[in-house]
């Protein structure tokens, strides 16, 4: 069954594109190693009424907008090996170097791994 590694974070509206730019890059990298998907969502409509709302999970200030992350597997196996390979490649570490800050906190980032249990 498919694996797959899901992502939520918190990212300044007036820093959207810069992520789009950094994630594109980052996109075809973890592709060209064998990740079958790599999505990157924005936030549109996030304002409900059920449960814990995204930007409150992520601490959302004002000024920030919540992007929804996942890249697919074929197992957990496979994204050990893709996530190794993209870990060793050149474009990843420049883009990971610190020389351009990161367009969102870290620090505030939710990141998991998860068994796919419905794939239809």
């Amino acid at each position: 069954m498919r694996y797959v590694d899901g992502f939520l974070l918190p990212v300044p509206r007036r820093k959207i594109e810069t992520y789009r730019r950094i994630s594109s890059k980052a996109g075809k990298v973890w592709r060209e190693h064998g990740a079958l998907e790599y999505r990157e969502c924005v936030g549109d409509d996030l304002a409900n009424k059920m449960g814990v709302t995204f930007p409150a999970r992520v601490r959302a200030q004002r000024g920030e907008t919540v992007v929804f992350s996942w890249i697919v597997y074929k197992s957990k196996a496979h994204r050990d090996r893709v996530n190794k390979k993209v870990m060793k490649d050149p474009r990843l570490a420049a883009m990971m170097s610190g020389d351009t800050p990161m367009p969102f906190n870290l620090k505030r980032m939710a990141y998991g791994g998860f068994r796919v249990i419905v794939d239809l």
